[in-house]
């Protein structure tokens, strides 16, 4: 039994793990439509206490909401472009209305949506896991070499520090025990920060800026209007969250040595939907769950559902107090990079793990995990070969998880029904 000490610290490593994501969201959206600062600044607040209240919501696991499954929600990186698209042809109130009613949406289609998870055997599944890690590779990468777009990109400087990271966690994870083994990863990241403040990159101006207190209010961007176009765009975006989240579903199952069951993902996918919902409400984004921090339960063995409560309170907490929030953007992008590589490095080989009990011998299973992990690897490394692509489309191939996953999905469909027709010949000669 872990105590509330343990439990807290735990819980603040998975925040940290994910922070970088749920932060750069509204940096991105708030910077395209050149928002005010201080506009920027509410985006941040609302999102983290909104992250939060969803990430409560999914772990509850009551009757109709919540999966009961260690899972952190973080806003979805695929609604960037079209919120964008959308609040720059109209405006931010048409956004928030279309989030709100496809998050409706997502609450109506869940139990739909399970009914088509026989799509995924483990063949499927441990593809689609396997493939979570493998496109997330690159996003460690580019965080190890100083973000993308960094002017000092790739310098050695931000490649030592992503290594002496790495080598933190991997020294702690191989010599300590217990609780201090479990927190390698925030070790690392303190022991990360530490040497980049020694360099000289780390710079605290962004903690002394930020105000000490905000509370998340309602419609802060005006009362939600309605746009047909931008509700089907956003309930497009949420169908491919669904998708992305049923692998992250299954990957948390494997770390936590649990076999998840259809009404598990329902609820999850209802729980998501409602914490949509809150995000459009409070003025924040459309939330998935965060595969981020499936690496961090299978590299720490932490299963407790307590700590995922933890994190989500500590988001709450730095949603309404920006200046304690500010303080963890400080740590570099080279020691996130480094941390993210053991992370999502474990996502991947738990994949592995998974198709480790499929007969690949049998020359359709060799197909789907193939071609599936190609297509999801090769959207994540090369998005840019689908620009010439239709925006739905291109949405959905540009998402390596996405594109990987309808590949298993539709290669199993496509040859179990050749099988079976196969052994209706044999029978019937």
């Amino acid at each position: 039994m872990l105590s509330k000490q343990k439990v807290i610290t735990l819980g603040f490593q998975h925040v940290l793990a994910m922070y970088a994501g749920a932060v750069i969201v509204p940096l991105i959206v708030g910077g395209a439509l050149n928002l005010t600062s201080s506009q920027i600044a509410y985006l941040i607040a609302a999102d983290l206490f909104t992250c939060g209240i969803a990430t409560i919501l999914q772990v509850m696991g009551t009757k109709y909401f919540g999966s009961g499954l260690p899972v952190i929600l973080g806003c979805t990186f695929t609604a960037v472009g079209p919120i964008i698209a959308i609040a720059s042809t109209s405006n931010l109130a048409t956004a928030y209305g279309a989030i709100i009613l496809s998050g409706l949406f997502v609450i109506l289609a869940a139990p739909l949506y399970g009914k088509m998870l026989k799509f995924f055997p483990t063949v499927v599944t441990g593809s689609v896991v396997t493939i979570i890690g493998l496109s997330l590779i690159p996003v460690a990468m580019n965080n190890a070499a100083g973000g993308q777009g960094s002017p000092d990109f790739g310098q050695p400087g931000h490649l030592l520090l992503a290594l002496f990271t790495l080598l933190v966690i991997l020294v702690v994870n191989r010599l300590a025990t217990g609780f201090l083994r479990a927190i390698s990863v925030l070790v690392g990241l303190i022991a990360g920060t530490a040497a980049g403040y020694a360099m000289g990159i780390v710079s605290f101006s962004s903690v002394s800026s930020a105000s000490w207190i905000s509370v998340a209010q309602p419609f802060y961007f005006g009362i939600p209007e309605i746009s047909i176009t931008a509700i089907i765009t956003m309930i497009i975006v949420n169908i491919v969250s669904m998708v992305e989240s049923t692998g992250v579903y299954f990957a948390v199952g494997k770390a936590t040595d649990q076999k998840v069951e259809n009404k598990q993902i329902v609820n999850g996918l209802r729980s998501e939907g409602l914490a949509i919902m809150l995000g459009g409400i409070f003025n924040a984004f459309p939330y998935t769950a965060f595969s981020q921090n499936v690496g961090l339960i299978t590299l720490t063995r932490v299963k407790s559902r307590d700590v995922i409560f933890a994190a989500g309170g500590i988001m709450v907490v730095l949603g309404l107090l920006p200046k304690l929030a500010a303080l963890t953007t400080v740590i570099p992008n080279a020691v996130l990079g480094g941390a993210m590589i053991v992370m999502f490095g474990s996502v991947a080989a738990a994949g592995i793990s998974i198709l480790s009990g499929v007969d690949l011998r049998q020359g359709d299973n060799l197909l789907i995990a193939a071609c599936s992990i190609a297509v999801g690897l090769g959207s994540a490394t090369l998005p840019q070969m689908f620009d010439q692509l239709p925006g739905f489309a291109k949405m959905l191939m540009q998402n390596g998880i996405v594109s990987g996953s309808l590949t298993a999905i539709l290669l199993n469909l496509f040859l179990s029904k050749r099988n079976a027709a196969a052994a209706e010949v044999v029978q019937e000669a």
